[in-house]
């Protein structure tokens, strides 16, 4: 019996001694499994690398967003406001040239016509006023033309009132051209709400057509095209509305002069007439 024992010892040794290694397996089997979860993660990390480095930034972004990029996100709208911008630049230029002293008043021949009339030299007069074609030399030629009509029945009243509406008549035509650069500055931002109507159109019929599937190019291209064509729009009408309010200041000036020219001319012909 002793000895029953003695081997049944014997036999349990080697079981009992391999029994550690066996409790140690999951240790070693976990140890493996996140060693290759690192790994694995290293070579994620690797391949979105290239990936990230070749993606653009924000800096980038803003400089490829140059003059072609604005126009194309604006829409046909932008080429209108181009257009009017171009137009409203032209007006600026032909008025910098018109609407100056020396082409609404010139001073030389506003000082030769008064010492001819007072000299009572009246065809010398009318020559000189025949060779301008200034609006105050079409004050004296409104002012001839009356008094050839009317001969020895002029009225001295009568001759004021003619050069007077003539005067009217001039700075209204003046008037009316410096209104073109209102009605552009008026013009422009209603061409950049209509493309913003349009660009809000454009994102929200995406949504409303097909709410499961939005695509985030349409709706940004809808919301560019109404930023845009507002911008433009401002940037036609503000330089517009300036220039308006400067050479209409300017007129106001010059229509001054124009009246004080006219009553001077009015008064040496009515002296004339009456010697």
């Amino acid at each position: 019996m002793r000895l029953f024992f003695t081997f049944l010892l014997l036999f349990s040794l080697p079981s009992l001694a391999q029994s550690p290694s066996i409790e140690e397996a999951p240790s070693d089997v976990e140890e493996s499994s996140s060693a290759e979860d690192l790994s694995s993660a290293e070579d994620m990390a690797t391949e979105m690398a290239p990936a990230q480095e070749g993606r653009p930034t924000p800096e980038d972004l803003m400089r490829k967003l140059d003059v072609e990029h604005i126009i194309k996100n604006g829409g046909p709208l932008v080429y209108l406001l181009a257009v009017l911008s171009i137009l409203a630049f032209a007006l600026v230029l032909y008025f910098v040239v018109t609407l100056n002293t020396s082409r609404v008043t010139p001073a030389a021949f506003v000082r030769e016509i008064q010492l001819l009339l007072k000299a009572g030299d009246m065809a010398e007069a009318k020559e000189l006023a025949r060779k301008q074609s200034s609006p105050v030399a079409e004050l004296v030629n409104t002012a001839f033309d009356y008094l050839d009509r009317a001969g020895d029945h002029a009225d001295p009243e009568l001759l004021r009132q003619v050069v007077e509406g003539e005067g009217v008549r001039q700075v209204g035509r003046l008037q009316s051209q410096v209104t073109y650069l209102m009605d552009i500055g008026v013009i422009a931002p209603m061409i950049g709400l209509l493309g913003t109507v349009m660009g809000m159109l454009r994102s929200f019929s995406s949504v409303a057509l097909d709410n499961t599937q939005v695509k985030p190019d349409v709706l940004a291209g809808g919301v560019s095209q109404a930023l845009v064509t507002t911008a433009a729009g401002l940037c036609v009408a503000i330089p517009a509305m300036i220039a308006y309010s400067i050479f209409r200041g300017r007129l106001a000036k010059l229509t001054a002069n124009m009246e004080l020219v006219a009553a001077d001319v009015v008064t040496s012909l009515v002296h004339q007439e009456k010697k």
